[in-house]
């Protein structure tokens, strides 16, 4: 095989002249550096996210809403991580996709399924919290478990009706004897293209951000006023555990997904305002390698939040490192627990 690394190419009009654009002219590092970052997310994840699901099914009490929408987030990482390892061989063969048209287009579906999954239920963690600390007495109803499974089936309704249409169009394209699969430029289409991808991140990224942010604000505001008034809330360290795990999930949301959505609509803005150069075509795909594979890394930080905010499964899961089963827990304090510790 050769050893020169497939270079695509896009035509630009730029005053009338025709220009060829090399855009994969810094991808020779990503040989070396995608399948190794790639491995290492893919062996993190499995084993955080198959031990989250393993110790919640080893759970005699019943899950409730936060322990729901995790185990379905853990989920959505699983199916993920399934296609990383092509993703692994398409690195190492230097940008060639050798497992044909359909497993491309699945691989993109589990993808973007993964992305806006996560994104969704960080969103109904957040509103749940919210539910939990600012309503207590309040709206409860819609934290019982009926309505939160079936706020998690709408959820892999409408994921599954915004990626679908990937699978009935191909994914892959032909240069030089090589198919790069799941690129940017296969998405390029007609010249409204840029306007409903902004939409999307708009409606997909921008609102949920929006939502967490406004549910944290009032999470913390009402956790301030319940420690001026109850002093030994404070001193038990649970209000500041409380504020930690918020923090925890809302830097995990701005760090893996922030990157990534700006990157498209800054982009996006560009091209409604002309056709891009090559300068920036080039800087725009290098960009974007990096904005997907820190995206990706939600595979790997969701276990982390889930023992944090989960106060049995942190001491079940301390437990099978230990060699022994911990002490169980009431099932009343348990039930106080989670709703209190979740998040």
């Amino acid at each position: 095989m050769s050893t020169n690394i497939s270079v695509d190419r896009v035509d630009l009009n730029t005053s009338g002249t025709n220009l060829t654009c090399d855009y994969f002219v810094y991808q020779r590092a990503g040989v070396i550096i995608f399948p190794i970052f790639y491995s290492l997310v893919f062996l993190i994840s499995v084993c955080g996210n198959s031990l989250v699901l393993y110790v919640t099914c080893q759970k005699k009490q019943k899950l409730n809403s936060t322990s729901i929408y995790m185990v379905n987030l853990a989920v959505s990482d699983v199916l993920f991580t399934l296609v990383l390892p092509g993703r692994v061989t398409y690195y190492i063969r230097q940008f060639d996709w050798p497992f044909g048209d359909l497993l491309c287009r699945l691989a993109t579906m589990l993808f973007f399924s993964n992305t806006y999954a996560g994104i969704a239920f960080m969103t109904c963690i957040s509103l749940d919290r919210y539910l939990a600390m600012v309503h207590r007495h309040r709206l409860q109803y819609l934290r019982h478990i009926k309505v939160v499974r079936g706020v998690c089936c709408l959820v892999w309704l409408l994921v599954s009706l915004e990626t679908s249409p990937m699978l009935f169009r191909t994914m892959l394209q032909e240069h030089r004897g090589r198919r790069t699969c799941m690129e940017y430029f296969t998405f390029e289409g007609s010249s409204i293209t840029p306007y409903l991808l902004f939409l999307a991140c708009t409606v997909s990224f921008c609102l949920p951000l929006l939502v967490i942010i406004g549910c944290y604000t009032q999470i913390n505001l009402k956790l301030s006023r319940t420690a001026k008034q109850n002093p030994l809330t404070d001193r038990s360290g649970w209000s500041r555990r409380t504020n930690n795990i918020i923090l925890l999930i809302l830097l995990t949301f701005v760090l893996c997904f922030s990157p990534y959505h700006l990157n498209i609509m800054q982009f996006m803005v560009r091209k409604m305002q002309g056709q891009p150069t090559c300068d920036e075509l080039r800087f725009f795909k290098a960009s974007l390698q990096v904005t997907v594979s820190v995206m990706n890394l939600n595979c790997c930080l969701d276990p982390v939040i889930y023992f944090f905010a989960i106060k049995t499964y942190k001491q079940r899961m301390m437990s099978l490192f230990k060699g022994y089963r911990s002490t169980p827990v009431p099932s009343s304090k348990t039930n106080t627990d989670n709703s209190s510790s979740n998040t």
